[in-house]
Order: structure tokens, then sequence, then C-alpha cells
């Protein structure tokens, strides 16, 4: 991390965990102010198992923070969370050491009780995101959901919503189907299980049209047997680049959990993004983007596989109209260009330009 500059930007992933790179990099990337990034040990995700095999690491990683606080920033910007140890003390000093702090969030975390390993239940991310609202300057949402949680405890939210931008897809030209049929799913190994809640609608649906599900993330299988089903592509920003307008149809399938409802329906804005006609769980945002897409809302999986098997059985003027609409929409209403004022504004940077 760079202490040279009086403005700096704390996140607990580096830039090839989706989080951070949406909700920090990609909007750094776009403006003239010199933010210090400090990304914890730079990795895609916090696991516990990651943060034993880096313990130097880990220990320079605390250090940093402390030397942030002792900086005194003019401006911080801490997305989700600053360290995976604490228990609220970092988010405390960090935000309480600056002229002007923002918190940025874009999952559920007041809803994560630490369920799972030690780590996660010795500091659970609940108690540190109230922590960070309550002593933030201004707290920026994902979604209404998370919005409406930070303004019980905070008279300052802005809600800005996770964007994506168009040119780094590549938009889907053909709608004629594969042979056979190529559904598509993508995202984060600890998310792929999402695919296990319509794993029926999976089956039958490759058993009346012999469909495969493409899985963009990770090549390791995890989906038992599911997986003969299955073909995987390894994440990367070229592979996501090109995967999904290769793909007939995506899939967002989620857990009707609180967790899930404050989700900021960045999976399905990729889709939009590539042109790709989608199915996905109405909850949360989903269900707003749905509707303004005209795309189909299944909620059992009954509904599911009727969802799935209507797209196919569908026209390809039919797929292209509904790809197409939500490219446009997305370009206009959920893009960094159309964010990027407000973003900047909630920062107090000044007048920024796309």
């Amino acid at each position: 991390m760079d202490h040279g500059s009086d403005c700096f930007a704390i996140t607990p992933y580096g830039r090839g965990a989706g989080s951070s790179r949406v909700r920090v990099f990609e909007w750094l990337d776009r403006i003239g102010t010199d933010f210090a990034v400090g990304s914890y040990l730079s990795l895609s995700d916090a696991a516990p198992s990651r943060l034993l095999r880096h313990p130097v690491s880990l220990a320079r990683a605390e250090l940093r923070l402390a030397d942030v606080v002792r900086a005194g920033p003019r401006r911080l910007l801490l997305h989700r969370e600053a360290s995976p140890l604490s228990r609220g003390w970092w988010e405390r000093r960090l935000l309480r050491s600056a002229e002007f702090a923002v918190y940025d969030f874009d999952d559920a975390l007041q809803w994560d009780r630490g369920e799972g390993g030690l780590v996660r239940r010795l500091a659970p991310k609940a108690a540190k995101a109230q922590v960070a609202v309550e002593h933030a300057d201004r707290v920026i949402a994902g979604n209404a959901v998370l919005a409406d949680w930070a303004c019980e405890r905070h008279r300052d939210v802005v809600v800005i919503p996770s964007c994506v931008a168009l040119a780094d897809y590549v938009p889907k030209r053909s709608y004629t189907l594969h042979d056979p049929p190529r559904l598509g799913w993508i995202g984060s190994p600890h998310n792929e299980a999402c695919l296990l809640l319509i794993s029926g609608a999976l089956r039958e649906v490759h058993r009346r049209t012999g469909a495969r599900v493409t899985v963009v993330g990770t090549t390791t299988p995890s989906l038992g047997d599911l997986e003969h089903l299955i073909d995987r592509i390894a994440w990367s920003p070229d592979s996501q680049r090109e995967a999904l307008s290769a793909m007939d149809i995506g899939l967002m399938p989620l857990a009707p959990t609180a967790y899930s409802l404050g989700k900021c329906g960045y999976k399905l804005l990729q889709y939009a993004a590539a042109g790709l006609p989608a199915v996905a769980t109405p909850l949360g945002v989903n269900t707003e983007l749905l509707s303004e897409f005209g795309m189909p809302a299944p909620r059992g999986p009954d509904e599911w596989t009727a969802a799935i098997l209507g797209l196919i059985d569908a026209s390809a003027t039919v797929r292209a109209g509904l790809g197409r609409t939500a490219r446009e929409i997305t370009g206009r209403r959920y893009s960094y260009d159309a964010w990027l004022p407000r973003w900047a504004a909630a920062l107090e940077l000044g007048t920024v330009t796309p």
C-alpha cells in the first residue's frame, strides 16, 4: 500500500474477488483521484484455511491497518470489512481516523452471524457491519434492502447498485440454440451450491433436450451427480468476457433466505450485459430486474423446469428480444458510466464524468 496518498480504500479481498473488483477497483479505475488501496492479503476470499497458510502475511496485513490509522487519512473508503479477524475494532478505528469516511457493503452482512468454522464464529460479519455503519460519515448500500437496515442506524445512506461495464462482455450475436442447448452459470466456488437448488429442473431439462450447463468459476467438481451434465470453465477476465455470449440461457437460482434477500443481482446483470436471456429466482433486487427485463421468475421446481423449457422452445427472435432489451436497460440504468457521478459525489470527490 502506498502511504504517500491521503486517500485510502480498504477492502478484504484482491481484484480477483467479485465484490472487491465490482465495488472498489472498477470505480477507482475510473477516477483521477489517487487512492492507496489496501486489500488485506489480496486473495480471492478470506477462508480460514487460506489465512492459516499465510501467517506472516496475515501479521503484516494487520500491521498495515495500524499504519492507515496512524496516517489519519483525509478520505477513507471501507468495503465490507477491514479484517476477517476483527470483531469491529479495526472498522471502528479506521473510520474514526479519517476526516471523511465512507462504508460500502453489497451483501446482507448484518445477517451473517458467523455460521461455519471457528474463525467465522469468533469474528462474525454482522457485528462489524453494524459497527462500520454506526461510525462512518456516510454509508453506501448496494440495494434498498441493505439501505433500509442501514437507515435505522445512520442518517446518511446512499444506494448505489453493483454495476457492470458493457464493454467487458462480448454481446451475444446469434440466438439460434446450440445442439444440445447450453445453459450457463457464473460465480464463485462457494456459491455454486445454488445450482443444487434446481437440480431436479436441470435433470429434467437435460432428459428432455440434452441441455448441458456451463459453469464459469472453478474447474473443481463440487456438485455431485449433477457433474455429468456440467462443463467447467475457469474464471478469468478473458473467459468472463466471452463465455456468457456462448451460452443460450443464464441461470441464477437463490435460496429463500434473508441473506439472499440482500443480494445485489450482479449475476443477472452480467447475463444482461452480454445480451443473454436468463431465468432467476425473484428475490430482492432480482424481482425488479426480472420485471424490467421481461424474463422468467420461477419460484418452485416445476416453475423452473417450465421457465427453462419455455426459453428453449421459444423462437430465436423472442430470445434475442429479451437479451437485447436487457442489455440496453443495463447500459442505461446499471452501468458504471450511468452511476459514476453519483458514486463520486458519495465520496465527495467533486465532479467526475464518465
